[in-house]
């Protein structure tokens, strides 16, 4: 279970989770073609910095190789920023934890590269953050995980997409990763209930192909097994006595 946080903490990471919100919202109209994933970490880094926050990835936490995840087309999650150039069409998902007044807040998205998406990757992108939204729906007040992972399960079997089932939400707060695991399935009324106050990270990954992952050498990247282009969002959510309330949005 996680300990309580008093009621600066959670307004701690409501104005952290909103700089989140922000750097995202301008991320998106940042990204082009041509651009490496350098740049942005670069572009990311200085974003954290004016808004006087810190990048938590690169904390001895985590060290992490960069600021923020930036996983390519087949990679899912923990992508390191490289000076591969974006192209026209890429399927990119950008991963951000930061740490502000000592708190922590995750957000993710996924984005098409110069492209409005259509086809198999609109629907890759649309029925991912769907489940994510429909997760949070699930929340009334207190909530099992298994509510949540049986939100998400639905929305993503009903897209026929893969579910990966190796990688989990997790709560947040204090630290990146802490209690309990929320898994994107799993059977209503099971798992930890979670309370009012209670802090966690809901993040939804889907693939085009099968459920299976593999890691790459660099000891961080993980990738589709089968190379099928994959999605992931992300957000930081307070549960409240009556639903849920989303930490990193604007």
């Amino acid at each position: 279970m996680q300990p309580p946080k008093t009621s600066e903490q959670i307004q701690a990471m409501r104005e952290g989770g909103k700089i989140i919100a922000t750097i995202f919202d301008d991320l998106k109209g940042y990204v082009q073609a041509g651009m490496t994933g350098l740049n942005v970490d670069a572009w990311v880094a200085a974003q954290i910095k004016k808004h006087g926050a810190t990048a938590t990835y690169k904390t001895s936490e985590v060290n992490f190789p960069g600021v923020i995840c930036i996983s390519v087309n087949d990679e899912i999650v923990h992508g390191i920023p490289n000076d591969y150039e974006f192209e026209q069409g890429d399927l990119v998902s950008f991963d951000l934890v930061i740490t502000y007044r000592d708190m922590k807040t995750d957000s993710a998205f996924t984005m098409v590269v110069d492209e409005q998406p259509t086809g198999v990757k609109k629907h890759l992108l649309n029925a991912t953050e769907r489940s994510l939204y429909a997760a949070i729906d699930a929340i009334k007040g207190p909530v099992y995980t298994g509510d949540i992972g049986a939100a998400v399960e639905k929305v993503l079997k009903d897209a026929r997409l893969g579910i990966i089932r190796d990688l989990v939400g997790h709560g947040v707060g204090t630290e990146m990763h802490m209690r309990p695991d929320v898994p994107n399935y799993g059977r209503k009324g099971s798992g930890v209930l979670l309370k009012p106050g209670d802090t966690i990270a809901i993040e939804p990954m889907a693939t085009l192909g099968k459920e299976r992952i593999k890691s790459d050498d660099d000891g961080w990247t993980i990738r589709t097994a089968d190379g099928s282009l994959s999605a992931h969002f992300e957000h930081t959510v307070l549960i409240t006595e009556n639903g849920a309330e989303i930490l990193t949005t604007l």
